[in-house]
């Protein structure tokens, strides 16, 4: 069955209907109350389950707007029918989980951080912990596929597609790592990407609605797939500030993994733990710190040395091997030029002040 049509069946008049005001209700659509109060959604099931999904299909019957909505799995199949013919947005809102939403049909609007942003068919939009944002309920007839993702879910589902670029290693450090970052990403089909993906969806869709033997393995498998589609063929866009914010982070990551492998780290090794090119991060460091990699790298090298050599009693060459330099004299030379004496010269300074 089309992802579409799986979803309006879900959400149609054969699954038992809640009243309109029922607390569940506003788990599947809250309308806004008031303009300034900020609402945590909490992740409603169970840890074990870790993924769910919230569908929503927004119509026309006769003059009428319409909210059909449902979410699964659920102790038990229900759904809300709602008259939105009067309502224009969803309270604004946080989640203490990941979202992900999937355009099936139609167009979807949602003012994200401030700012509204159009979803066409096919597009998905993922939205961190603590981003702030509201759903339209106004706009063209909808059907959009809402997976509430677990922190923990989300976090082994990176790890495991480390060997993707760009978009992976965004999400490790944008929206994995720095919680206090509201981010989110807005990602476009490429010309094979959407009838793969539509697929994945709706697999883990039946599985969620279904739930038999085996569904935490499967639902986790095809959460992969999902990820491995949108980093290979879906294109996604940062903003300037995001552009920013993922510079920044990747450099503080960086300099943090230069730092804990200071004794023997290269730009390789950078490489393959980060997967971006080698150039990269001479491009990066440069871009950031005005040095090479080569100079960053000294740099850092010898400020743990001069740290060792005040506040330690380690010899001067024990030091320099452990921050990294084989050849004694050649530590000797760099450290005199940075601090205008040898190591042994800032040890004695250091101990009469």
């Amino acid at each position: 069955m089309d992802l579409s049509a799986m979803c309006q069946e879900l959400t149609g008049s054969l699954v038992p209907s809640l009243a309109p005001d029922h607390p569940l209700g506003e788990r599947l659509v809250n309308p806004e109350y008031s303009r300034s109060a900020r609402e945590v959604k909490t992740y409603p099931l169970l840890d074990e389950e870790r993924v769910f999904a919230l569908l929503w299909n927004r119509c026309t019957e006769g003059k009428t707007r319409v909210l059909h909505a449902a979410m699964y799995p659920s102790p038990e199949s229900f759904a809300i029918h709602r008259d939105i013919s009067a309502l224009s947005l969803t309270q604004l809102h946080t989640h203490d989980y990941i979202e992900l939403s999937f355009v099936a049909k139609g167009e979807f609007r949602q003012i994200i951080l401030g700012r509204e942003i159009v979803f066409q068919e096919g597009d998905l939009c993922l939205i961190d912990q603590n981003c702030l944002h509201q759903d339209k309920l106004t706009g063209k007839d909808a059907v959009v596929l809402f997976l509430g993702i677990s922190a923990s879910m989300f976090a082994e589902i990176i790890e495991e597609n480390r060997d993707a670029e760009g978009i992976t290693a965004f999400l490790q450090s944008a929206l994995l790592r720095q919680k206090d970052v509201q981010q989110y990403l807005h990602f476009r089909p490429g010309p094979a990407g959407q009838d793969r993906l539509r697929t994945c969806l709706t697999m883990l869709l039946q599985e969620l609605t279904e739930r038999e033997t085996g569904t935490i393995y499967l639902r986790k498998g095809l959460l992969l797939r999902i990820f491995r589609i949108l980093s290979t063929q879906y294109e996604f866009a940062l903003s300037r500030e995001q552009k920013q914010t993922m510079q920044n982070l990747m450099l503080e990551e960086i300099l943090s993994y230069m730092e804990d492998h200071l004794s023997d780290v290269t730009i390789h090794d950078l490489a393959l733990h980060f997967h971006f090119q080698e150039d990269y991060f001479n491009r990066l460091i440069r871009k950031k710190t005005g040095m090479t990699y080569t100079d960053c790298l000294r740099r850092i090298r010898l400020n743990r040395a001069e740290r060792m050599l005040r506040l330690g009693t380690m010899s001067v060459e024990e030091i320099a091997e452990a921050v990294g330099y084989q050849n004694r004299g050649f530590f000797y030379r760099i450290f005199k030029a940075e601090y205008g004496c040898t190591p042994a010269q800032y040890r004695e300074k250091a101990s009469a002040r």
